[in-house]
């Protein structure tokens, strides 16, 4: 599959228990909400971008959904299992904006090593990571040797090992050249035909019209949700780059 694949192709999981469900969700700091009432839910096998401004709480969120961080009040399921959870760590992949591999490592030791942290031992889901993201002839390589492209790479690939359900992505392809950009959708749009379920954190406008579906959150609330073409009907506009500003602007916005 290519990173052109219609939505109408993910996987039909219209019957099946949602991966993620977010009720009241709220999370405080001070006096300051970065998350601020936020209900939803997500079915599985989907690729759902969050979109926002700097600061209006879309990291703080993918925090309270992988477990990272606990909520003020509310609640989020993520699988059927109230986060945060140890155990369900296991089940969740996650793929921070900034590169969390070890460059004195080689490239299949940083593989392994998250692997292992999951519980996988497994030295073929290390190969298959490896392959996926184009690494597999580099495994032997020092870390620091990599270009900052293979090193955004390989934080995927970590992220893949333990083959998780769900996969959380904060600004992924941040620094890497077009044609990376485009492997990289190619990737995330076959793990979605797979089953995985994908949230995407991202400020790429292009990016944006890749995704099964958006939420686009402002002062800590998803103010938006649904395809790229219900978003531009609700901003009234004819490009994500306009209804990105529409959405971040003053004005308000029907859900």
């Amino acid at each position: 599959m290519t990173a052109g694949v219609p939505a109408s192709t993910a996987t039909d999981a219209s019957n099946a228990p949602p991966a993620i469900r977010a009720t009241g969700l709220i999370k405080t700091f001070g006096l300051i909400r970065a998350v601020d009432g936020v209900t939803f839910e997500l079915a599985p096998g989907r690729i759902y971008g969050v979109l926002g401004p700097n600061g209006s709480g879309k990291t703080t969120l993918i925090r309270l959904m992988t477990g990272l961080a606990r909520a003020t009040e509310g609640a989020v399921e993520v699988l059927g299992v109230p986060m945060p959870s140890r155990t369900n760590l296991a089940r969740i992949g996650y793929m921070t904006q900034s590169d969390g591999i070890y460059p004195a490592l080689t490239v299949a030791d940083n593989a392994r090593f998250f692997g292992a942290m999951y519980g996988v031992r497994d030295a073929g889901a290390v190969r298959e990571a490896l392959e996926i993201v184009d690494l597999a002839d580099r495994a032997a390589s020092v870390t620091y040797t990599l270009s900052g492209g293979q090193r955004r790479r390989l934080s995927l690939a970590c992220a893949l090992v333990h083959r998780p359900a769900i996969l959380f992505l904060d600004e992924p392809t941040v620094g890497v050249d077009p044609q990376l950009r485009m492997q990289f959708w190619g990737h995330f749009r076959e793990l979605a035909q797979a089953g995985t379920t994908i949230i995407v954190s991202s400020h790429v406008m292009d990016e944006a019209e890749r995704c099964d579906e958006l939420l686009f959150v402002r002062s800590g609330r998803v103010i938006a949700r649904g395809s790229g073409r219900e978003l531009l009907a609700k901003a009234g506009t004819t490009s994500m780059d306009q209804a990105f500003l529409a959405f971040a602007g003053d004005v308000e916005v029907t859900r």
